[in-house]
């Protein structure tokens, strides 16, 4: 027999997201920035589509041989970390004072999760681009591991 999980809340914690939707929409939502506003990964890498490309990674990778293994060990869990926050959207937008059921819910609290999840996503990809340039990664095996991560999601633990 399968034991159902669910990611439901007491009424009394859930009653407060309710309470908060009003200042979320007038308060919160406000900070967030058009996407027009929002720096992009290719702002900061060699840009594939010029003809100084080759000769920017090649100065990418010769400042990138310089930092210890240590720094692309933390640039990874960071990546990974990044890239599973799909997962962690979905997690906190099935709560019972969440509850985006369509994805696309006008919910200020999950607008808000959606958009965090769009503006961490973007870190995600500028770590995995400079590391894939930087050729100090072995990207297979952390895609994969990113993979594994997000196909298992996330078991709730009471």
């Amino acid at each position: 027999m399968r034991r159902r999980v669910t990611h439901s809340m007491p009424p009394e914690k859930a009653e407060v997201f309710w309470s908060l939707e009003g200042w979320a929409r007038s308060s919160l939502l406000p900070l967030l920035k058009p996407v027009e506003e929002c720096w992009q990964p290719t702002d900061f890498l060699p840009d594939s589509s010029s003809e100084m490309f080759e000769h920017q990674v090649h100065e990418l990778r010769a400042r990138a041989a310089g930092l210890p293994d240590e720094y692309f060990v933390v640039l990874v869990g960071n990546m990974i970390a990044e890239e599973a926050l799909p997962t962690y959207q979905t997690m906190i937008n099935t709560l019972d004072g969440v509850c985006d059921e369509t994805g696309a819910s006008a919910c200020p609290w999950t607008v808000w999760t959606r958009t965090w999840t769009a503006e961490e996503n973007r870190h995600g990809d500028i770590l995995g681009k400079y590391m894939y340039l930087s050729g100090h990664v072995d990207m297979s095996m952390v895609e994969k591991t990113v993979q594994y991560l997000i196909g298992s999601g996330m078991v709730r633990v009471n």
